[in-house]
């Protein structure tokens, strides 16, 4: 997947969740979109370097949009809408040979209470779930998720139980989008129904696939599995 031209700068601070303020090479200041719901622990701080989006759409309020920093260890790309895209275009393109065989692959297609599937996998009468998260919180090696209490991802987790007993193939797909983790494991400090609810619904048949990437300012492409530890 191909980054558009992206801006390098250094992070002043991010605030209301959405906003950033970003120094430029040219010494101006601008304001980013932070396209990221999380506390985006460990994957920010004040004066770290940082890569923009540049959008000259007439109805866009902010120009510009955060999507990498640069934490020394690996470059971390923070934008929540990348996971989705670059997943499925891997499986299209035959990169996740665990998910391989689908005749046909369908984004945000309406299941259970409310919500939305990611991906829906189908050959044939044969469905499969795949729920991608975008996990950037890495500690000495090991990747976590969630980085924040997520009472939505805790249903997401319930809704694919459903699905498992009802006979389809279920994955929860960690991605994470840096390249410096070697295990993944759920985030029990942050959010410890999480992690229950994670190693119970395993137990009855949901998958668990993770990945890291291969990041730079050109672009980001999946890597390779990585093993886990529930």
């Amino acid at each position: 997947m191909k980054w558009p031209n992206l801006i390098c700068g250094t992070l002043i601070k991010r605030y209301k969740r959405f906003l950033c303020d970003v120094k430029l090479r040219n010494n101006h200041t601008v304001t980013a979109h932070c396209p990221n719901t999380g506390s985006m622990t460990g994957c920010y701080q004040p004066g770290c370097p940082v890569y923009l989006s540049r959008h000259n759409h007439p109805n866009r309020k902010l120009k510009y949009t955060l999507e990498m920093t640069d934490m020394g260890t690996s470059l971390v790309g923070v934008n929540t809408m990348v996971p989705n895209k670059l997943v499925k275009e891997s499986i299209l393109e035959g990169r996740v040979k665990e998910l391989s065989g689908y005749s046909s692959v369908r984004s945000e297609v309406p299941y259970g209470t409310s919500s939305r599937i990611d991906l829906l996998l189908e050959n044939g009468k044969q469905r499969c779930f795949v729920e991608i998260k975008n996990c950037t919180l890495v500690e000495d090696q090991v990747a976590y998720f969630p980085d924040a209490v997520s009472s939505r991802g805790l249903k997401h987790l319930l809704e694919l139980q459903r699905e498992v007993q009802a006979g389809n193939r279920c994955i929860m797909f960690y991605l994470i989008q840096r390249s410096d983790a070697k295990l993944f494991k759920p985030a029990d400090l942050i959010d410890k129904d999480y992690g229950e609810a994670l190693r119970r619904v395993f137990n009855d048949g949901v998958e668990i696939i993770v990945y890291d990437v291969n990041i730079n300012p050109a672009e980001i492409v999946l890597n390779k599995p990585i093993s886990f530890k529930l």
